[in-house]
């Protein structure tokens, strides 16, 4: 079980299936051989469940296989913003999570680093690690890397960027978003099936709406009811337009009183349960974490 990290040799841990060798070269995730990211924290801003009282221990990852044109976390996850650690830092960041109270491991963009998560995670264990780990996603990935990481990730976070394809390859520069993402989500499902608060265990489906129905999300949310109605919704409504989006005709705006009603009343009519997320810019919702370790 597992991906060893010889696929780093020739790339492919995500769709865009570069096939670089990541020794040497960077790959289109912009992320190279050492697991790479900007920072750790104590996050009170995802789920509830998976916040808890402390908050989810959110690992920032260098890199990502899409490009979001609107991306608020544009910094670290295009321009290569961050630093290299070694997988026993990165094992020993998971186990001080832990003893600070996190209430899980919240892994932000995963797919570039999977070899090192998967042996981190296998040498934490080792010392007593326990929390949840919850893979949060684009869900613009591989089903057969999906399948080995099945017994590792306990929680998966997964948006529903688009239903339509052409959005995908305009907004995110990726030719098949919705293709891809529908199969990787059944693969999610198959796994851990809906989440259960219980159990901290599960599939939790994210819809960040977007101005002029650019998300489609009437057709994301019968994706969802079709595959299983207790997959809890968080239903996101604090888009804003950054960077390349901010002159964009049909998403250069935030979304309307009235979208964002209409997408919840959708969630309704379709029985379905979760969230809603408004926008929360004036709140704090992240704490310092000392995770730093040295050897």
């Amino acid at each position: 079980m597992g991906i060893g990290i010889d696929v780093l040799n020739e790339c492919t841990l995500c769709p865009r299936m570069c096939r670089v060798d990541r020794r040497t070269t960077k790959g289109v995730c912009t992320v190279g051989y050492l697991p790479k990211l900007s920072n750790i924290v104590l996050h009170k801003g995802e789920e509830p469940p998976l916040s808890g009282e402390k908050g989810a221990a959110a690992v920032f990852f260098t890199g990502c296989q899409m490009k979001c044109i609107y991306c608020q976390n544009m910094g670290f996850s295009q321009k290569g913003v961050g630093f290299e650690i070694t997988v026993e830092e990165l094992a020993c960041a998971f186990l001080k999570a832990q003893q600070a109270g996190a209430t899980t491991l919240d892994l932000v963009t995963p797919t570039p680093h999977l070899p090192w998560i998967i042996k981190a995670l296998d040498m934490a264990k080792e010392r007593g690690f326990s929390l949840p780990v919850v893979y949060n996603t684009s869900s613009y990935e591989r089903v057969e890397v999906l399948r080995e990481t099945e017994g590792y990730v306990d929680i998966y976070l997964a948006d529903i960027r688009y239903t339509n394809n052409e959005y995908g390859k305009r907004y995110s520069k990726v030719p098949d978003y919705w293709d891809v993402a529908r199969r990787a989500i059944a693969e999610m499902y198959r796994q851990v099936g809906p989440f259960d608060e219980q159990r901290m265990k599960g599939l939790i489906i994210r819809i960040l709406v977007l101005p002029n129905n650019v998300s489609g999300h009437e057709k994301a949310l019968e994706f969802v009811a079709e595959l299983d109605k207790r997959i809890p919704v968080a239903l996101m409504s604090q888009y804003i337009p950054h960077f390349g989006a901010k002159n964009d005709p049909l998403i250069g705006r935030k979304i309307t009183k009235q979208e964002y009603e209409s997408a919840l009343d959708k969630l309704i009519e379709l029985d379905l349960d979760g969230w809603m997320q408004l926008d929360e810019k004036e709140r704090v919702t992240t704490a310092p974490l000392d995770w730093r370790c040295r050897f």
